[in-house]
């Protein structure tokens, strides 16, 4: 699917939508449910991000120097 910045961006977008009041409710329903969905979907994404860096930022470095070296994933 989408990058993470991409969903964010959908996620305003609808958060936009639903403020305008002529929407009408059936819509503003639909598009709710959309954001809260995306929203579950952003925030386990997240919380994996940080379950790298955690990893990341706890491993010591291969050259014995005792900093955690951080390596992309």
């Amino acid at each position: 699917m989408k990058g993470f910045e991409e969903k964010l961006g959908r996620l305003e977008e609808l958060a936009e939508q639903i403020r305008d009041r002529d929407v009408p409710l059936e819509k503003a329903m639909a598009l709710f449910d959309e954001g809260v969905t995306l929203s579950k979907g952003l925030e386990e994404e997240l919380e994996g991000f940080e379950r790298k860096v955690e990893i990341l930022s706890n491993e010591p470095a291969e050259d014995g120097s005792g900093e955690p070296e951080l390596k992309p994933f």
